[in-house]
């Protein structure tokens, strides 16, 4: 059997925990951030993790993450 590709982007956008769960990075924080109150910006600047519902599509994407 021939290896499997990972999709390169989705490897760039997520990253495994420790229990396997899938974490993400939030929107909404990369430019025309003085528009944004500093309560919002610090909430935006953290990780997060995928919904389950989107896991197993992502889970297709790194087949070996």
């Amino acid at each position: 059997m021939p290896k499997m590709k990972t999709k390169r982007s989705a490897a760039k956008r997520f990253s495994a925990t420790g229990s396997g769960k899938i974490k993400r990075g939030q929107a909404y924080h990369n430019h025309e951030l003085s528009k944004m109150g500093s309560k919002r910006s610090g909430g935006l600047a953290g990780t997060s993790m995928v919904n389950e519902a989107d896991a197993p599509r992502i889970r297709r994407m790194l087949p070996y993450l």
